[in-house]
């Protein structure tokens, strides 16, 4: 009895501590008014036209990020909501183009990193007008199709 018991605790503590982190983070919305959101082929098709911002950690750019990218972490601390408060995060706006109709590409780790979403919303603040969201598969799923990787 001693051993089922002691089965079945180890069962359930691996059952409870294997949940993925992602499960846990919510989806990103899957738009944002004024952004416009691309796919891996979209981007893949614009390459070399029209520049990427890659806002993960720095690490993770390091680590591999699309050819070109442009590392502006999104350092992020507030509520992964629509309704963020920005006032709690870090991001440098200044590392983007001064001409506000440039178009600008950003993008993470997929639909539950919210660090491009919210990099796109204040990018749309601060007032650009071509802002592409890179949400559905980012970095991981530029990285599966096995589209060019720095």
């Amino acid at each position: 009895m001693k051993r089922i018991v002691l089965t079945l605790f180890v069962v359930m503590t691996v059952m409870v501590f294997s949940v993925p982190v992602q499960a846990e983070k919510p989806l990103t919305p899957e738009s944002l008014p004024g952004a416009t959101v691309v796919d891996d082929d979209w981007v893949k098709a614009n390459l070399g036209k029209i520049k990427i911002y890659d806002v993960r950690k720095k690490a993770e750019y390091v680590d591999g990020h699309i050819p070109g990218a442009i590392s502006v972490p999104y350092k992020e601390k507030s509520r992964k909501t629509v309704d963020f408060d920005s006032s709690k995060d870090r991001f440098d706006l200044g590392k983007f183009p001064s001409d506000k109709n440039e178009p600008i590409i950003v993008h993470c780790n997929g639909p539950r990193c919210w660090k491009s979403y919210k990099a796109a919303v204040l990018l749309l603040k601060a007032g650009y007008k071509k802002v592409y969201w890179y949400r559905n598969s980012g970095f991981p799923g530029w990285k599966s199709k096995g589209y060019p990787v720095e």
